[in-house]
């Protein structure tokens, strides 16, 4: 190896071709890694529900069910 050479000799190396284009198909040299490609993200919020929707929701059923019980019992 020649300290000088940055390009490599396209007949000398397998997978380029004449003017160091790399052919369809093949894995160009020194390749990298896609998952250092995007953003940096510090936070990264909680998954699943918090308190507040949830209780919403458990008292709009819980009003329809208290509805619907009084309505049949009235029957």
């Amino acid at each position: 190896m020649t300290p000088g050479q940055a390009d490599p000799d396209p007949d000398r190396t397998p997978g380029l071709e004449r003017g160091g284009t790399v052919p369809p198909g093949e894995t160009p040299p020194a390749e990298g890694s896609t998952p250092d490609a995007g953003p940096d993200e510090k936070h990264n919020p909680v998954k699943g529900w918090s308190k507040a929707p949830v209780i919403v929701i458990g008292v709009i059923v819980a009003c329809f069910v208290v509805y619907f019980l009084a309505w049949i019992l009235e029957l």
